[in-house]
C-alpha cells in the first residue's frame, strides 16, 4: 500500500463529488436499522478525515486510523480548523492495535480494496475483530468486481480542477487487481508541476469477503447496494457490508 506521499495533498480536491454529509447520515440509519448504538467508533483507513469529522459532528465518539502519515496530518489540520478534538493513530490495518476496544468500525470508499493480498485483509478483519466488544457492528464499503472489471480496468480518466490537473490511468491485471497511475499535475502561478503517484486495488468476490468475516469471528447482516438498504445486484459497482461479531476474542 502507498503512503500517498503526493495524492493527500489533492484527495480532498479530487474528491470533490463525495457527500460526506450525506453517507453520514446513511451509516447512521443503517446503524439504527439494526438496532445498534454507534458508541465508541474507529474509521478504519480515515484518510483526511472527512467522514471521522462528519460523524464526530453528529456526536459520535470516534476516532481514525490509516497508514499514511501524510493523509492524517491534512485529518488533523482538518479537525483543528474545526475545532474537533478527534483522536488520529498512524497504522496499518493489518497491524491494528488499540488501546480499547470498541463498539462499531466503519471503513468507507473503498479503503479494503488497498489491501491487495487475500492474507493480509484476512488479518485486517482479524483485527477488528480482536478489539470487538461484544454485539460490536463492522459496516464498510468496498468497489465489487463488476466495477474494477467493466469500469476502472483498463481506463483512463482525467480530473480537472482549480488546483490539480489529473490523468488517473488503470490497468486490470489478474485476481482482479488494477494497477494505478497518478500523474497529477499542480497549478500555481500559470506554472504546472508534474507529480506522480503508483497504488493498487483489488476487488474481492462478495462470497470471499463473507468467509473472511466469518473466519474472523463476524456475521455477515446484509450486503446491499451502494447507499441503500436493497440486496447487491450482479451489476452494482459499491457494496456495503453490514457485519456483528459473534465470537469475541478480545486479548485479556
Amino acid at each position: 500500500m502507498s503512503g500517498y506521499h503526493i495524492f493527500s495533498q489533492f484527495y480532498d480536491n479530487l474528491t470533490f463529488n463525495v457527500d460526506y454529509e450525506k453517507r453520514a447520515e446513511y451509516l447512521q440509519s443503517v446503524l439504527s436499522l439494526w438496532g445498534h448504538e454507534a458508541g465508541l467508533t474507529l474509521d478504519l483507513a480515515c484518510g483526511t478525515g472527512s467522514m471521522t469529522l462528519a460523524l464526530k459532528e453528529k456526536g459520535w465518539d470516534i476516532f481514525g486510523v490509516d497508514a499514511s502519515q501524510e493523509m492524517l496530518s491534512v485529518a488533523m489540520d482538518k479537525a483543528y480548523d474545526k475545532e474537533l478534538s478527534v483522536l488520529f493513530l498512524c497504522q496499518r490495518m493489518e497491524n491494528l492495535d488499540l488501546y480499547g476496544t470498541i463498539d462499531t468500525c466503519i471503513s468507507t470508499l473503498d479503503s479494503l480494496n488497498h489491501i491487495t493480498e487475500k492474507s493480509t485483509l484476512q488479518a485486517a478483519f482479524d483485527k477488528v475483530a480482536l478489539f470487538m466488544n461484544p454485539e460490536g457492528m463492522f459496516v464498510f464499503d468496498v468497489n465489487t468486481v463488476y466495477k474494477h472489471r467493466e469500469i476502472l480496468g483498463n481506463n483512463t480518466f482525467v480530473y480537472d480542477t482549480d488546483e490539480v490537473y489529473c490523468v488517473w490511468q488503470n490497468s486490470l491485471k489478474e485476481n482482479n487487481v488494477i494497477n494505478i497511475d497518478l500523474d497529477m499535475f499542480e497549478k500555481a502561478d500559470g506554472v504546472y508541476t508534474r507529480h506522480t503517484e503508483h497504488f493498487k486495488e483489488r476487488a474481492y468476490e462478495i462470497g470471499k469477503i463473507k468467509e473472511m468475516l466469518k473466519i474472523a469471528g463476524f456475521e455477515t447482516l446484509a450486503v446491499y447496494r451502494d447507499m441503500t438498504t436493497e440486496p447487491i445486484g450482479e451489476k452494482d459497482d459499491r457494496a456495503i457490508f453490514v457485519a456483528r461479531i459473534v465470537e469475541v476474542k478480545n486479548a485479556e
